[in-house]
């Protein structure tokens, strides 16, 4: 027997459940009792928030997760293959090159929830990326103009 998933919930929270959005009026437990595909509202990404490549394939598989059907959900996996490929070329740190290999996994697997923690995961990693590059790009400009 699979163990089962409670969730609870503050009045005015929504809960995305198999595509299904659902506001609750009042604070509640929910009790998952089989397999499901759900996605809290705090972890919820606003399109104008995807502005790194991580949060943008973030996005990517929140739009799959939340249930997108027919040809469009076929274009969403395009979208995530296409970018996946996009992010393997360009990344060099390779905890990242690794995590998104097995996020590839994941979602090929069926496991999207899983695969979103994941690419969550990676935001501090990516963050001192652009942070590191930010500084070097800054130390470059300092030497040219005190030349």
């Amino acid at each position: 027997m699979k163990n089962t998933l409670k969730i609870s919930l503050k009045a005015g929270e929504k809960i995305y459940v198999n595509g299904a959005v659902i506001r609750v009026d009042r604070k509640i437990s929910l009790e998952f009792l089989n397999d499901v595909q759900f996605l809290l509202q705090q972890h919820v990404l606003q399109p104008e928030d995807a502005r790194t490549p991580l949060r943008q394939l973030y996005f990517i598989v929140q739009v799959m997760l939340m249930g997108q059907a027919g040809e469009g959900m076929e274009k969403t996996r395009q979208l995530f293959r296409d970018t996946l490929a996009n992010l393997l070329s360009t990344f060099r740190n390779e905890r990242i090159r690794a995590e998104l290999k097995h996020i590839d996994t994941l979602v090929g697997q069926g496991k999207v929830y899983e695969a979103l923690k994941a690419i969550r995961a990676l935001y501090p990693i990516e963050e001192q990326i652009f942070n590191k590059d930010s500084l070097q790009e800054e130390q470059v400009f300092a030497k040219a103009v005190g030349e």
